[in-house]
């Protein structure tokens, strides 16, 4: 499926800003199952610098600065991706997650050591005793990883409710999990808060989801967002997608922009700003598929 993604950012001030510094993650990733085919990013006020680098994780990054007074910040990023169909093995034919919990102990591939820097704690997902008592009832002695993995995630659906007015990207996981509400970053951090609770390797993924509109109702322009969701290391069957706001395997409605430990390493976009006074954030998203 090819698409094409717009995604604008509009910040605005009650005060001028004398400068503002800021990193952006908006570039789709190529991978086995994804090809980013154009990207390009329009900023205004003009920027005095903008650079591109690859960040640790392998995602694109953009670092620019805004020297000139202004009251209004546009963003515009528009991008060209191919997606192509994941297949993924039979859940109950993929090894016992100890067993791969137990591997990535002493694996020393170049597969196994990036996996290994995702079993740890991170600035927003914090391991606990209580995470883990939770995912043990997934995880049962001997269970197949991909299986006992799609089962946490139904589990996590079924008790958690969307409710974009319950937290903010600086409310703990712990209070998430107490009060089972939030929005997909929410339900992100829970899964990895779990899976790495039991010592298992997962990583936040940021991307993109298309929206199919009712039976007989139009698809809205703009209804789509930024999204994210988990991606678990499961062995040599690799990394699976696993998206638990929706209850389902990633696969072509799924276009990922990057990944790291969670939210604070992939922000669509971050950074600073002096003077302004009050600001207002808007975001809109279109996903326009495009053909097969």
């Amino acid at each position: 499926m090819k698409y094409r993604i717009h995604h604008l950012t509009t910040n605005s001030y009650t005060d001028p800003v004398a400068v503002c510094q800021n990193l952006v993650h908006l570039t789709p990733r190529s991978s086995p199952y994804q090809r980013c085919l154009a990207h390009r990013l329009a900023i205004r006020p003009r920027p005095y610098t903008l650079d591109r680098r690859l960040d640790y994780f392998g995602n694109a990054v953009h670092q620019f600065s805004v020297v000139d007074g202004h009251q209004k910040l546009i963003i515009s990023s528009r991008s060209r991706v191919i997606v192509e169909p994941r297949r993924l093995p039979p859940p109950e034919s993929t090894r016992p997650w100890e067993h791969v919990r137990a591997e990535l102990t002493r694996d020393l591939s170049a597969a196994g050591l990036e996996a290994r820097q995702f079993v740890h704690d991170s600035p927003h997902v914090p391991r606990s005793g209580e995470l883990a008592d939770y995912a043990a009832e997934s995880f049962t002695p001997g269970r197949p990883i991909l299986a006992a993995g799609l089962d946490l995630m139904r589990r996590l659906y079924k008790d958690m409710e969307y409710d974009p007015t319950a937290t903010t990207i600086s409310t703990p996981i712990d209070e998430v999990f107490q009060a089972k509400r939030g929005v997909c970053q929410d339900y992100a951090h829970l899964t990895l808060g779990c899976l790495r609770s039991l010592g298992l390797a997962a990583r936040y993924v940021s991307g993109y989801l298309r929206t199919i509109a009712s039976p007989g109702k139009e698809r809205l322009v703009g209804a789509d967002a930024s999204h994210a969701w988990v991606s678990l290391y499961c062995g040599p069957t690799g990394w699976v997608d696993l998206d638990p706001t929706n209850n389902v395997a990633a696969n072509m409605d799924h276009i990922t922009v990057a990944w790291g430990r969670d939210f604070y390493d992939v922000s669509p976009i971050s950074g600073m700003f002096i003077g302004g006074g009050q600001n207002t954030l808007h975001v809109a998203v279109v996903v326009e598929p495009v053909g097969a």
